[in-house]
């Protein structure tokens, strides 16, 4: 888990790459009969992104996963994160030339797909390798974290199952249109990469007043707004004793503060239903400026899960219900 955006997992979970080396001796055996049947040849920069539906998904990605990476961008056109995604991931295929082929699902027409990944939020990015899938991250993104989680991937793809990726025709670039929108460098990139690197650190005052710098000039930007939320929380649990402060929020189930620390550190530990319904328990005790503090905190849980998050849309009613 990154702190920058509580749903990036910013590494591949070896772990949870089931029996590698059979699927490695699986991808070797594709690999072999296509080279046999005169496949394996030379792609173009344009089928490094492919839009993939149900139909086509054994083929496009599961058949194809056998000789590269396959990283899936579930997006759908209403949303805003993901316009800000898709293009940086389109032209990072690109870029890569062939380490890793990027499979675009639109949630809208292929919701069996997402239910079968479990998709519970858009943007969410997962990989294929070899047959195995491996969730990689859900939400905004910085261009380096994605960057750094796109280089494990690769180098897990090579050492573990011996992909090293499609040959690209450099010669085919000259003729056709760029297969990726170009991202213009932003204004504020600057202060976002800082920010990211503060967090990196451990400095999750210095990450906070680098996005606080952003939403000065520009109170709209998503990325600045959803890493402040995430760094106030990680800024707030630091140096909390958490065996103190689930003690107190399982003692004290009246105490406003103990709950609202219990909440923080449940949302940290990943416990999202949790933190959740913690504050909206509170909220139903409470009344006043008691209440009002809890509901201000979970709306600032809300900020840091992700406002098309399933778990924060079934929270905002039972938020409703226990207001009103």
């Amino acid at each position: 888990m990154q702190p920058r955006n509580m749903s990036m997992s910013g590494v591949v979970d070896l772990a949870a790459v089931k029996a590698a080396q059979e699927a490695k001796a699986k991808a070797e055996q594709a690999r072999a009969e296509a080279a046999r049947q005169g496949g394996g040849g030379a792609v173009t920069p344009a089928s490094l992104v492919i839009d993939v539906d149900e139909a086509g998904f054994e083929l496009d990605v599961l058949q194809r996963s056998t000789e590269v990476p396959v990283v899936i961008d579930f997006w759908a056109e209403w949303c805003e994160p993901c316009k800000q995604l898709s293009p940086l991931l389109e032209r990072l295929a690109v870029e890569y030339n062939g380490r890793f082929v990027l499979a675009k699902i639109d949630v809208d027409a292929n919701q069996m797909l997402m239910q079968q990944f479990g998709v519970q939020g858009i943007p969410a990015v997962f990989a294929v390798v070899a047959g195995q899938a491996l969730p990689l991250f859900q939400g905004a993104a910085a261009e380096a974290q994605i960057r750094g989680t796109l280089d494990q991937l690769v180098q897990v793809a090579e050492q573990r199952f011996g992909l090293t990726g499609l040959t690209v025709d450099a010669d085919a670039t000259a003729g056709e249109a760029p297969v990726a929108r170009e991202v213009p460098a932003g204004p504020y990139d600057a202060l976002l990469e800082a920010a990211v690197q503060a967090l990196d650190a451990g400095d999750f005052g210095g990450a906070v007043q680098a996005y606080k710098n952003v939403l000065s000039d520009d109170p709209g930007n998503t990325e600045a707004k959803l890493g402040l939320a995430q760094a106030e929380l990680l800024q707030r649990v630091q140096g909390l004793d958490p065996q103190k402060v689930r003690r107190d929020a399982a003692d004290k189930p009246a105490d406003v503060a103990a709950q609202i620390a219990g909440a923080d550190l449940d949302l940290v530990g990943g416990h999202v239903e949790d933190a959740f319904g913690r504050l909206i328990d509170t909220v139903r005790r409470t009344a006043g400026d008691d209440r009002d503090a809890v509901r201000v905190r979970l709306l600032e849980l809300f900020e840091v899960v992700g406002a098309d998050d399933p778990r924060v849309v079934a929270a905002r009613r039972a938020l409703a219900r226990a207001l009103f």
